[in-house]
């Protein structure tokens, strides 16, 4: 099951409590202060697994509590620390305060750490209190709070290039055609459900990560359809790989097809807008032999009167895959040397 968004709740450790303490042992009667400070709460820490793939774990365990400090004790003892709990999370996770919206961690790399909620520092024996004018001190302090959050966890999957396109386009068959990841796939829309993942091996020991990402439809930007759950996804991706299908069974017109999804990604997010794309023309094996280039000749020119130059492919049968890919990985390329 994929899981791309939790709400879990956290709990740092509280600080233990200083110790008021005199000493009286034999031999010293008068011995003076000796209580201990207390132990340090335990922090909730975040971390980056990249052995985690979804949330779906927290739909079981929202709740993560670090353990509280010990207390001081006699003979200038201090407490013990509370343990710190962490919580593994999915590369690409962003960690939300539930109450104020704020981005409070955003984890890209493995093994990166983020304290999410800090535990409570510990209190102030009175062997602290001592000086040469307050020789029997009684006060001490108590362990620091702890720190209750309520998180809002959102998962954006980190690939270098992810599909769009219209339901049926064919990028769960290009995904199939071009790694070895299985998508189902099948000649009725939305048979992606949730975002899947393949990586393509190139020449030169060259490496593309591809998300294909559920079909989008007009009005997906608002709430309409399956993709409107799944276009944050895209926003991670160095370059947008935008499939459109050469003979839709519905008729429709490819041009349209193509301005209907731009038109989507526009009103979700400017920045989506503006990245990087490659335009492929899918199943161009589906047109007939003898109309074949006249139907792509009319295709193109009206692409290209509107400034794009789509490229050729058929998922299906393997044609124009490498070629597309090779087109990828130089645009990411390119996107990865400018930062």
């Amino acid at each position: 099951m994929f899981v791309d968004h939790a709400i879990i709740y956290v709990r740092s450790g509280k600080g233990g409590d200083g110790c008021a303490h005199l000493l009286r042992e034999k031999g010293k009667p008068k011995g003076g202060p000796d209580g201990g400070d207390g132990g340090r709460g335990g922090d909730v820490v975040v971390v980056g697994d990249p052995h985690v793939d979804t949330l779906v774990a927290f739909a079981y365990k929202p709740h993560w509590f670090a353990k509280d400090g010990e207390p001081g004790s006699s003979k200038q003892c201090t407490g013990a620390d509370g343990a710190n709990v962490v919580v593994p999370l999915p590369l690409g996770s962003q960690v939300f305060d539930a109450q104020s919206d704020e981005l409070i961690a955003d984890v890209t790399e493995p093994g990166q750490r983020v304290v999410v909620a800090t535990g409570g520092a510990g209190g102030w024996g009175n062997d602290r209190f001592k000086s040469a004018t307050h020789q029997t001190p009684t006060e001490r302090t108590l362990g620091g709070p702890s720190v209750e959050r309520t998180l809002r966890v959102e998962l954006k999957l980190i690939a270098d290039v992810g599909f769009v396109g219209l339901p049926n386009a064919g990028k769960s068959t290009f995904l199939r055609a071009s790694t070895r990841a299985h998508p189902k796939v099948a000649d009725y829309p939305f048979t992606t459900l949730t975002p899947q993942l393949g990586i393509a091996e190139l020449a030169g020991d060259r490496r593309l990560v591809l998300a294909d990402l559920p079909g989008l439809i007009e009005g997906a930007a608002g709430g309409a359809g399956l993709g409107h759950d799944f276009l944050r996804h895209i926003e991670r991706t160095r370059c947008i790989l935008h499939v459109v299908d050469a003979m839709p069974p519905d008729g429709s017109d490819p041009v349209e097809s193509y301005r209907t999804i731009r038109r989507e990604l526009g009103e979700f997010s400017d920045a989506l807008a503006r990245k990087p794309e490659i335009v492929v023309i899918n199943k161009v094996d589906l047109m007939p032999a003898e109309d074949r280039e006249e139907l792509l000749a009319d295709v193109l020119a009206r692409f290209r009167a509107r400034g794009v130059k789509p490229m050729m492919m058929s998922g299906a049968t393997g044609e124009g895959v490498r070629e597309v890919l090779d087109a990828a990985w130089k645009m990411v390329d390119g996107a990865r040397e400018r930062g």
